[in-house]
C-alpha cells in the first residue's frame, strides 16, 4: 500500500475527523444527500473539492467519461443504472448534476484506432454507447483533434442528461420542475466551471450565469 495513503488515513483519523465530528455523528445511520453528482472517474475530478461540499451533500456516481446510459431494466450487472435508481427512488434527491471535464480521456478515446483499444474491449463496449455524440462530431467538417475533444466532452454531457430523461417518471418531473439536471462542464487547467443553459443551448460560466 502507498505510504502516503496510510500516512493521510492516519491524518484522517486523528485531526481532520475531530473537525466535523459532529456532523460523522449525524450521518452514523443514515443519509440525505441533496445532489446526485455524475462525473467522471478521472483521479483529477473531485466532486467535493469543486463542488465545496461536505460529507453527506452529494451521493456521488462515477464512470469513463461520465455517461448516463439509457434506462433499462437488465439481468446483467449495470451499477450506473442502478447507482441512479437508488439516488432516484429511493434517495428522493431532485437535483442532478453531470459533470464532464476538459481533457476526458474516454471522449478522446472515441477516436482512437482499434488497435490502440485492443487490450481494453469492456472500455471499448461502454464507449459505444456515446455513439451519438461521434455521430453528430463526425459530421462536423475540419475539426482538429483539440476542438473535436472539447466538442466531445460538452455533447457528452447533453447527451447523458437526456438520457436521464429516460429513467421512468424523470421526464414529467423534470418538466415540472421538481427535477433539476444541470450539465456542468470542469476545465481542469483553469478551474473554471461552465454549466449548460438549455435554452440557449450552451455553456456559460457559472459565476457569470450567477451574475457575480
Amino acid at each position: 500500500m502507498p505510504s502516503q495513503l496510510i500516512s493521510g488515513a492516519i491524518k484522517f483519523m486523528e485531526e481532520n475527523f475531530a473537525e466535523h465530528a459532529e456532523l460523522f455523528g449525524t450521518l452514523a445511520n443514515k443519509q440525505k444527500p441533496h445532489t446526485l453528482f455524475i462525473g467522471c472517474s478521472d483521479s483529477r475530478v473531485v466532486p467535493s473539492l469543486i463542488t465545496s461540499t461536505l460529507p453527506g451533500e452529494l451521493f456521488v456516481v462515477r464512470n469513463i467519461a461520465n455517461v448516463v446510459p439509457p434506462y433499462r431494466v437488465s439481468e446483467e450487472y449495470i451499477s450506473t443504472t442502478a447507482a441512479i435508481e437508488y439516488a432516484l427512488y429511493s434517495l428522493n434527491i431532485k437535483n442532478i448534476i453531470v459533470c464532464g471535464h476538459s481533457n476526458c480521456g474516454g471522449c478522446a478515446a472515441l477516436f482512437y484506432d482499434a488497435k490502440k483499444l485492443e487490450k481494453i474491449p469492456n472500455v471499448v463496449r461502454w464507449l459505444n454507447l456515446m455513439q451519438p455524440v461521434k455521430d453528430q462530431i463526425l459530421k462536423i467538417p475540419n475539426l482538429n483533434a483539440d476542438k473535436r475533444e472539447w466538442i466531445a466532452e460538452r455533447l457528452n454531457i447533453i447527451n447523458s442528461m437526456q438520457n436521464l430523461l429516460s429513467f421512468p417518471g424523470i421526464k414529467e418531473a423534470y418538466e415540472s420542475g421538481e427535477v433539476k439536471i444541470y450539465g456542468w462542464h470542469y476545465v481542469i487547467e483553469t478551474g473554471e466551471l461552465f454549466n449548460y443553459d438549455e435554452k440557449e443551448a450552451h455553456f456559460t460560466l457559472l459565476n457569470e450565469e450567477a451574475g457575480l
